[in-house]
């Protein structure tokens, strides 16, 4: 897996214009604390939103599909899934879930991505999910002529 230390880096950022732009964030913040708590019908009905949103627009980059309504059905936990694809968007719908509500408390450690990565393929049979990739894998899709291109090119299993 690959690590990353910024340690080096961080004292190259931290410069007076980045400090004061951090101060006007953190004052901001006071005020975004007040709005929430005055807006939090509308805020709810936009977040609901956003993670059907979400969960459509990530999936479809993946190749999965199912309708609109299905699709809305499942990410608010109306129906169940019938297939692989719907599998894999309730889990999906779980794991970013999970993220938008305790993302404070997640650290990017290698073992809690793979805990992610097993809640992901939780509603899939086959035990899939957790492990780290033993295979190279692309993304592809294919066109109206049937040829096809990579889409996105994952990390190759040998970096993971």
């Amino acid at each position: 897996m690959r690590t990353f230390n910024y340690s080096q880096k961080i004292q190259n950022l931290l410069t007076p214009e980045i400090v004061q732009l951090l101060t006007c964030i953190h004052e901001h913040k006071g005020r975004q604390d007040l709005f929430l708590e005055a807006n939090t019908d509308e805020l709810k009905t936009l977040v609901d939103v956003a993670m059907i949103q979400s969960t459509g627009a990530s999936n479809r980059i993946e190749g999965i599909f199912t309708s609109d309504k299905r699709l809305e059905a499942l990410v608010s936990k109306k129906a169940e899934p019938h297939n692989r694809s719907e599998q894999e968007i309730a889990g999906y719908r779980e794991v970013l879930a999970l993220i938008h509500e305790n993302h404070d408390y997640i650290p990017p450690a290698p073992n809690v991505i793979r805990q992610l990565h097993r809640d992901l393929y939780s509603y899939s049979t086959g035990a899939i999910g957790g492990d780290y990739k033993n295979a190279d894998n692309v993304i592809a899709e294919t066109d109206a002529q049937g040829h096809q291109k990579a889409r996105f090119i994952p990390v190759p299993a040998s970096d993971s």
